[in-house]
């Protein structure tokens, strides 16, 4: 297998630090809002390369964190704390306003089919442990305290900008408009790891530290929360590509300074979901969530399906007309898996294997999901029997989480229902629908129309007399 590693520009063999275990990190939410669709475009692709992962044979930790305190709006050491704007907006107290916002993003992982990680650990259970990492960084002259907060040293490291391929409007993110410039720090890239001066008076969560009453600053909890559960060393760090500046950035800085040694091997990022105006983002009010999804009637798995069409590393521009067009293609897929018939047969041993060396291949070549779902798809149109055909769905869908064998079920099960009478009554309606759709020249409604009735085993013969049907 073969990962784009963004420390080294370059595709490597993924090969892990310890023979008998993956230690995967993943960048959690910060919990004062919904997750919108753009931010769950990496959790999905993060599922996937997790599953894939164990798909192939491995035992993978993977580890998540939760901001629950602080995170400056800024993404960098200014700006408004994002837990106490969403406290102001709803008139509830920060932990309320963590519990509710964890506990949805959670709902909308469940939706998508994204599992849990094995472990998450939410940033203010992790105290002792940042102000154990500071401590020894303050020791060894990595940071220094200035205007009552601690800072991170960076002109002690002989190089702090590990990811200096990215766009400039990527790095940006960082350093917005109408933020002050911090004068207590020596160096502009220098980074707070321990707040006790805070522009806010009212700022809810504080703890004790030898430097006085504060809180942590962003970037030391994803530090502090991977060694408390991973040890000394990662295989994998995941997260969205505007994470790489200054986030990531400045964890490999202070954890590696802290440890003595290299820390992470593969730095995985995702890039954005955009709009046709630019990145989705909550300050631009583009605000779709999974719920918005659902209330405009599509299920949340035809938006995993859309993001699995396109290769990760890649920007994709998301419209309603292409979220359309996507579930129409996961309708149809999952009518041409319900017209297969279980039980028919048994699995052709060698065509399975040939099957699955087309998917696994596909993911062997950094996670390329587009080609993966080629594979099912030729999978579907291989010469072998549907017993076979089934049993690589199946387990391509182990990667793939679209519940496709499932939904394949509900829908012969649904189609199975009417008598024959009504059966055929319903038949000629739907030709009529297809009719007016050609009519209409929506020819995605009348293809969906057709996949659906070969799916229970009827056939749509097309003549200059209008359609006839026959069964199978």
């Amino acid at each position: 297998m073969k990962l784009y590693n963004s420390a080294t520009r370059t595709k490597e063999e993924f090969v892990p630090n310890h023979p008998d275990i993956v230690k995967m990190y993943t960048c959690g939410p910060t919990v004062y809002h919904y997750a919108h669709i753009g931010n769950l475009r990496s959790y999905i692709m993060e599922d996937v390369l997790e599953k894939y992962l164990r798909y192939a044979g491995y035992n993978v930790k993977r580890v998540m964190n939760i901001t629950d305190v602080g995170h400056l709006s800024s993404d960098a050491d200014t700006g408004e704390d994002k837990m106490l704007k969403g406290a102001k907006r709803e008139h509830k107290t920060v932990m309320e306003i963590a519990k509710f916002y964890t506990d949805a993003f959670f709902s909308d992982c469940a939706k998508l089919d994204i599992k849990t990680p094995d472990v998450v650990e939410p940033a203010t259970n992790c105290i002792d442990e940042y102000i154990r990492i500071i401590s020894k960084l303050m020791d060894t002259g990595y940071a220094y305290f200035a205007g009552g907060n601690v800072y991170f040293d960076t002109s002690k490291l002989e190089k702090y900008d590990v990811f200096n391929d990215f766009d400039a409007e990527d790095l940006d993110v960082g350093v917005r408009e109408g933020v002050e410039e911090d004068t207590n720090k020596r160096s502009k890239n220098d980074f707070v790891l321990w707040f006790t001066k805070s522009k806010f008076e009212d700022q809810a969560l504080k703890w004790d530290s030898p430097w006085g009453v504060g809180y942590p600053g962003w970037h030391i909890e994803c530090s502090g929360i991977s060694m408390k559960h991973l040890g000394e060393d990662l295989d994998i760090h995941c997260g969205g590509i505007d994470n790489a500046f200054p986030h990531h950035t400045n964890e490999i800085a202070q954890s590696e300074s802290y440890l003595g040694h290299k820390w992470c091997n593969f730095w995985v990022h995702v890039h954005h979901l955009n709009t046709t105006s630019g990145k989705m983002s909550k300050s631009k009010g583009e605000f779709l969530t999974v719920s918005l999804l659902e209330e405009k009637g599509y299920d949340p798995l035809a938006y995993r399906f859309f993001c699995l069409q396109s290769h990760y590393r890649k920007s994709l521009v998301f419209s309603w007309e292409n979220l359309d067009n996507a579930e129409t293609a996961y309708e149809k897929l999952i009518a041409r898996v319900a017209a297969l018939k279980p039980g028919e047969g048994e699995v052709d041993e060698a065509a399975m294997a040939q099957l699955k060396a087309r998917f696994t291949d596909a993911l062997d070549n950094d996670l390329n999901t587009s080609l993966a779902v080629t594979a099912l798809y030729d999978a579907l149109k291989a010469k072998t029997n549907d017993a076979t055909k089934l049993a690589a769905v199946a387990d391509f869908d182990r990667v793939l989480s679209l519940s496709l064998v499932e939904k394949a079920a509900e829908l012969r099960e649904k189609n199975a229902g009417p008598a024959e009478e009504e059966h055929d009554e319903r038949i000629e309606g739907l030709l009529a629908e297809r009719a007016a759709a050609k009519k209409a020249k929506n020819y995605a409604e009348a293809d969906r129309i057709r996949d659906m009735l070969a799916a229970e085993g009827v056939t749509i013969i097309d003549t200059p007399q209008g359609a006839k049907w026959k069964r199978n």
